[in-house]
């Protein structure tokens, strides 16, 4: 009978279910261990706890044991370190043991190492009495109480930072008890002092609080908070029990226990009643003060759950929740709830009984909530039997549905196929549907990998199709790096057999499993993985890391990734101890050492000319020097690095650069006595620029001596010394210079001088004796069209008139019209 394990709690009913019968019955005694469980399913941590045995103090070192959920072992080792205080467990199943000097170790459920921090240095020093690990809104919390009565709290022991919270005022000596509420994203400490309660938080603030109990309830002794942290019990000294909400604002009940001891552990079923545990009898209080009594066989170990209440014990691990209400409504002697008639119709079908008919015309109005119903109450089973009557009802019930979308009776048959295979005595993961929703899909396969579950995770993943990004591919990843950690398996086979298993699937990267390989010792391993790596960028900084520096440039290169071969370079460089070696190195690979030529180009010319030097190859290297001369601001040591560079030239027996370079050392020896003599900076100028400079400031002594220095052909030294003088204005000295007999220019370029300046005036001066055959374009270059279409026809040129008529577009409209009308004189003239 389905109602037969029930119990009444009032108005509502609770029932216990057996999960499991525990692989360690008969070998291990809870009474004689500290025992500490992680919630949704999670593992157990066991230390056998010498004080509760032995009389006299032992020596020997503790050992801890980890079981899953059936108590089938997973790891075991002899503690080590120091005198643990709390054992617990994070939200990602690490064990957190907090020793009684404030320094925090995890381990993962196979009890290996993963880190350590402390909870401060006055922990440290004055030691702790008490800690509490606690679900916090960042993950997992960690609360210490010091020998001094001081609380120190961290919200995340993922990212550990230590709080002082404030204290309590006047707390002499130890409290009886205190515990975390968590509410409004802040951790509080509620500390129990004689009969009043302070609530303490980080902002030094306390506030004293006030539990409605009776005058003879005596001192508060046990503190428990509902796992949403909504509701608050406690126990007295004389047996009251108090339930109400956490901030004590409303008062539910006070429930008389009649027991004089204080109970072994005081904790909340679910959110809805009040758990308390003297040795082998368990009270279940109810918020209306309505109560039920379970005596166990041995003693037990209570965690609870966001809907119930897991109860283990030395031979069997059970379950303790409040009948859902779906459940209620299917299975309540009478019900006549949709779901109990389409049960009742679904059992009477398989009997092949017509009443089956009577039970589906019952309810054919609510036909599709009866179906939702059953669909519900199989979620809320733990017995597959069970299951699969209630599931068998809603199919049977949607067969009458036309228009029912099977979503939800789909997703149900999926959802519990996977929670059958995970309570699975094998796996240990007890899983509630309710449990499931807030875990989530994700979290339990991540759950599962962590417990080295690879077949069954993968499996799971392909049945709810999840992508192989998310599902296999990661998975798969996650067993290769498991694999790469076994030493005692053969290297060569090993490569072999994960290339085999992932070279097909996507997404997977072989250069993460080979550093999983490097960190653990196994460098050919690792670099036997890379070849299987087919991205270039994640194989080279992985080689680097191991030395494999040749093998790191070849991949580099054959990627065509100038900035992965820049990287390779570059760290080549500095870790090889002179510059020649790296030289040689490179010099075998043409496209690695034109990269590098063309960075040191870029960042220290220097390099190159190490490099070239090297190669004998003076040529370039001579450029070198001549580009990197002009980095340089003294013009000494400028003349000198060319002097260097002119000798490069003349070993490569390169004659035009040598003597250009010779030409430009003269130049800079020049230019430093130029600045001794004038004052002025000739850097960075050239032979012209150095000319013309000297002609604007009217050094025309020094501009000889330039002059007949470096042979400067008079054409070319005429035209300079014209745009000079019109450049600075100097109108004067530029006609007399006009002036000058035979000069090696026409008058045409003092015209364009002063027009290149704008000075129509000067330019004017100088077409009167400009040469007939010039005169037209000269006339033209100032503007002065009428004119020169007169002297067009005077020397009747049509090739002249017609560039006159060519540029009319720059005159005035009138003149324009003048010009065109005067083609007629030309015709009559010729």
């Amino acid at each position: 009978m389905a109602t037969a394990d029930w119990n009444p709690l009032g108005e509502v009913y609770y029932r216990k279910c057996e999960l499991y019968t525990m692989e360690w019955s008969g070998l291990v005694d809870l009474a004689k261990h500290t025992v500490a469980a992680s919630s949704y399913g999670g593992p157990i941590a066991l230390m056998k706890d010498d004080s509760k045995t032995a009389r006299v103090t032992t020596t020997i070192k503790p050992v801890i044991s980890v079981y899953n959920a059936a108590g089938k072992l997973l790891s075991q080792m002899r503690w080590n370190s120091g005198t643990v205080v709390t054992m617990g467990w994070s939200a990602t199943e690490e064990l957190l043991c907090v020793q009684e000097d404030g320094v925090v170790l995890v381990y993962d459920m196979f009890l290996t190492f993963k880190k350590t921090f402390s909870m401060g240095q006055e922990a440290k020093d004055v030691k702790i009495l008490d800690a509490k690990i606690f679900a916090s809104f960042q993950g997992t919390g960690i609360a210490v109480m010091t020998t001094s009565f001081r609380i120190f709290l961290i919200s995340n022991v993922d990212s550990p930072r230590i709080v002082r919270l404030a204290e309590v005022p006047g707390l002499n000596e130890a409290p009886n008890c205190w515990t975390i509420v968590v509410s409004d994203r802040q951790a509080r400490a509620l500390v129990a002092k004689g009969g009043e309660l302070y609530l303490v938080d980080q902002g030094g603030q306390f506030q004293q609080q006030q539990a409605e109990l009776s005058e003879n309830a005596g001192d508060i002794t046990e503190l428990a908070v509902s796992f949403n942290n909504k509701y608050l019990a406690l126990c007295t000294k004389n047996g009251a029990l108090w339930i109400g909400s956490a901030d004590l604002q409303k008062k539910y009940c006070e429930f008389n226990t009649s027991s004089p001891m204080k109970p072994q552990q005081l904790v909340w079923c679910g959110n809805g009643a009040v758990v308390a545990l003297w040795d082998k009898l368990i009270l279940v209080v109810g918020p209306d003060k309505d109560w039920i009594k379970y005596n166990m066989d041995c003693s037990v170990h209570l965690l609870q759950e966001e809907d119930g209440l897991r109860i283990i014990g030395n031979d069997t691990h059970e379950f303790l929740q409040k009948v859902p209400a779906v459940t209620e409504q299917i299975f309540k002697i009478g019900s006549m709830e949709p779901g109990a008639m389409l049960y009742e119709a679904s059992k009477e079908f398989q009997k092949r009984n017509q009443k089956a008919d009577e039970y589906i015309r019952m309810i054919k109005d609510k036909l599709e909530v009866a179906v939702n119903q059953c669909i519900q109450a199989a979620g809320q089973e733990v017995e597959p039997g069970k299951q699969r009557t209630l599931l068998r009802a809603a199919s049977f019930g949607k067969c009458f549905l036309t228009d029912y979308r099977p979503e939800l009776f789909v997703n149900m048959c999926q959802m519990l196929r996977v929670l059958n295979q995970v309570r699975h005595h094998s796996v240990g993961i007890p899983l509630t549907y309710t449990q499931l929703e807030h875990l989530s899909m994700p979290v339990l396969i991540d759950r599962l990998v962590l417990r080295k579950l690879f077949g069954l995770s993968v499996r799971i993943c392909q049945y709810l199709k999840i992508p192989d990004a998310e599902g296999r591919s990661r998975i798969l990843a996650h067993w290769a790096c498991f694999k790469v950690q076994q030493k005692h398996e053969d290297e060569e086979k090993l490569a072999r057999a994960i290339s085999q298993k992932l070279l097909d699937v996507p997404g997977v990267s072989f250069s993460e499993i080979a550093s999983q390989a490097l960190e653990h010792g196994r460098k050919q391993l690792a670099v036997k993985l890379l070849d299987y790596e087919p991205r270039a960028s994640e194989q080279v900084p992985l080689l680097l890391k191991m030395g494999q520096d040749q093998t790191a440039l070849t991949k580099a290169i054959d990627s065509g990734d100038t900035d992965l071969v820049y990287t390779v370079l570059l760290h080549l460089r500095d870790k090889m101890a002179s510059a020649g070696d790296f030289f040689m190195m490179i010099r075998t690979m043409p496209i690695a050492c034109s990269l590098y030529i063309q960075y040191c180009r870029q960042q220290n010319l220097k390099l190159v000319e190490d490099l070239y030097y090297q190669e004998d190859n003076s040529l370039e290297e001579g450029n070198c020097k001549v580009i990197r001369s002009y980095t340089l601001e003294h013009l000494e040591e400028r003349a000198k690095l060319l002097e260097d560079a002119m000798n490069c030239f003349h070993r490569c027996k390169n004659e035009f650069a040598a003597k250009q370079t010779e030409e430009q050392v003269r130049l800079l020896r020049h230019q430093r006595r130029l600045e001794d003599d004038t004052g002025n900076s000739y850097a960075d100028l050239s032979l012209q620029q150095t000319l013309r400079k000297l002609i604007g400031d009217g050094n025309h002594g020094h501009v000889e001596k330039l002059r007949k220095e470096f042979k400067v052909p008079d054409k070319r030294f005429w035209m300079l010394k014209i745009s000079a003088l019109a450049e600075v204005g100097d109108w004067s000295e530029l006609e007399k210079l006009s002036k000058t007999k035979k000069p090696p220019v026409t008058l045409e370029v003092f015209v364009d001088a002063c027009m290149k300046q704008y000075n129509r005036t000067e330019a004017v001066r100088y077409v009167s004796r400009v040469q007939p055959e010039q005169r037209v374009k000269c006339l033209v270059k100032v503007g002065q069209f009428r004119e020169a279409a007169e002297a067009a026809i005077e020397n009747k040129s049509e090739e002249d008139f017609d560039y006159v008529l060519s540029r009319l577009g720059l005159a005035d409209r009138q003149v324009a019209e003048t010009v065109r009308g005067m083609r007629g004189q030309l015709m009559a003239r010729r």
